[in-house]
């Protein structure tokens, strides 16, 4: 049996305060990721990055990005992979937005999902997560969790 998928950060442990370098508080960049254990028959990786607390009435959506190369191993900080797609966030923009919680708010949890489908995406950048979440229905083979946390 395949071992499961892991998604980790040099950055910060699963469950840790994310540091202030990747937020709106830092240099707003992405942290390293590194990627572990693909299954066999990927045909390419997706990566969601949300807050869950979000105080805006709904999930923050802070990372969207797919058709990223399932031998991809790290995406290195303030990088997107090559021929990566990103698409828009709840910033309006389609880049990385670091966590960037009220203040005075307790810590919000921030979820890097990463999901190993078995087709490569036809989505146009710029398209928005429930687009995204669509076309991978039916196509996941795997997902793996990190979670981070940061307050103000």
């Amino acid at each position: 049996m395949d071992e499961k998928m892991i998604i980790k950060s040099g950055a910060f442990k699963d469950g840790d305060t994310i540091p202030p370098k990747y937020t709106c508080d830092g240099d707003n960049i992405n942290p390293l990721i590194e990627i572990r254990n693909v299954p066999r028959g990927a045909k390419s990786l997706a990566l969601v990055m949300d807050d869950p607390d979000a105080t805006s009435g709904g999930v923050w959506d802070h990372w969207i990005m797919w058709s990223i190369e399932p031998g991809t191993q790290y995406i290195s900080e303030d990088t997107v992979p090559e021929g990566a797609v990103s698409g828009k966030t709840s910033f309006g923009h389609e880049r990385y937005g670091g966590p960037c919680p009220p203040e005075g708010n307790s810590p919000h949890r921030y979820v890097f999902k990463l999901y190993a489908l078995d087709v490569m995406l036809d989505l146009s950048a710029g398209a928005q997560k429930p687009e995204l979440e669509a076309a991978m229905e039916g196509h996941i083979l795997d997902e793996a969790v990190l979670v981070g946390k940061y307050g103000r």
